[in-house]
């Protein structure tokens, strides 16, 4: 279990640099959006697999680690929280469930008996509904720590005057 953990984080990680370099932040940025990506996304993975957790629960509380990492990971490195969590969160967004409810959308056009047109329906409903739950979880989640910890999370780029 430890090397598929070890492995998600991995994984995670990876993803996290190559959308972090789509943003073009600080070089100094990619560290601490691998390190902050393989976190949230393990502790996903250990929610779902040891916990039984739902993914939608899984993904609301992994954005919350991911969002008070980056808070309080960003006055060491010297940038905006949100240059941190952003691509740390992007390799949890719920792909498979949005291909899925596309998927059963394009079959329902195709279909034009009631029963096959139902199926279809209903698939694309579920998957739909899980997508966008998944993706508010991970809104909401990520954003409350900056509001939380307001001085910490805006203060993180500004010098000490004194």
């Amino acid at each position: 279990m430890i090397g598929e953990i070890l492995q998600d984080a991995l994984f995670a990680a990876i993803a996290a640099i190559g959308f972090a370099a789509i943003s073009r932040p600080p070089r100094r940025a990619y560290l601490w959006c691998a390190l902050i990506a393989a976190a949230g996304h393990s502790a996903r993975f250990v929610l779902m697999n040891c916990c039984g957790m739902h993914i939608t629960a899984a993904s609301a509380i992994a954005s919350f680690l991911v969002g008070v990492m980056a808070v309080f990971l960003s006055p060491v490195a010297k940038m905006p929280a949100e240059t941190c969590f952003f691509p740390a969160l992007l390799p949890m967004i719920p792909g498979m469930y949005a291909y899925r409810a596309f998927g059963g959308l394009a079959m329902c056009v195709l279909h034009d008996k009631t029963p096959g047109f139902d199926h279809y329906f209903s698939l694309f409903a579920q998957n739909s509904v899980v997508c966008l739950c998944i993706l508010l979880g991970m809104v909401v989640g990520a954003t409350l720590p900056i509001f939380m910890f307001k001085k910490i999370s805006f203060g993180a780029t500004r010098r000490n005057e004194k």
